[in-house]
Parts: C-alpha cells; sequence; structure tokens
C-alpha cells in the first residue's frame, strides 16, 4: 500500500484520500476544527496499534469518537458518500 508523509507521521494513501475527500463535504465551520481533531486522535490511536502508519480504521475511529453526537448523522452520511466503511470499526 502507498504511503504519504504528513508533519509526524505517515498516512496510508487510499485512506488519506477519502479523508480529504470527507472533509471537503464537512461544513466550512466545521471543517477545520475536525480536521484539527482528528488528524491528531488518528495519529494516537495509529501509534497505540503499534503503527507508524495512519489507516482507514484510525481515521474512521477518530471521526466516531472525537465528534459531537449531534453531529454524527451528518458524519455518517459522508463517510457512506466517501466509502469509509465505518461499520466495520464501530459505527451503527
Amino acid at each position: 500500500m502507498a504511503t504519504i508523509e504528513t508533519n509526524s507521521m505517515s498516512w496510508e494513501k487510499t485512506a488519506l484520500e477519502k479523508y480529504h475527500k470527507m472533509l471537503q463535504l464537512i461544513p466550512v465551520f466545521h471543517r477545520g476544527i475536525a480536521k484539527e481533531v482528528v488528524n491528531k486522535k488518528a495519529e494516537q490511536l495509529a501509534l497505540a496499534r503499534g503503527s507508524s502508519r495512519v489507516e482507514e480504521q484510525d481515521i474512521v475511529r477518530s471521526f466516531l469518537t472525537e465528534v459531537p453526537k449531534a453531529f454524527y448523522s451528518l458524519m455518517v452520511r459522508i463517510m457512506d458518500e466517501v466509502g469509509f466503511d465505518y461499520k466495520k470499526y464501530g459505527g451503527c
């Protein structure tokens, strides 16, 4: 699998592409904070798994844990649209 380097660690290429698509679909006024908290949490989750690379599971789990429940239905619709399999990682 291809990886892309970010500031602090590498991200799996396909997962990163989906993530960028998802960010573009999040309302502008929420996009910045979503990116900040999800990036940080995804990297923490990857490290907790003993990985030096962020994968789809880390991104999805980050959204599921860091995004307020009030936005859950929007987040799930966007995950469906970009191809994240959130059910596989604990989403409803």
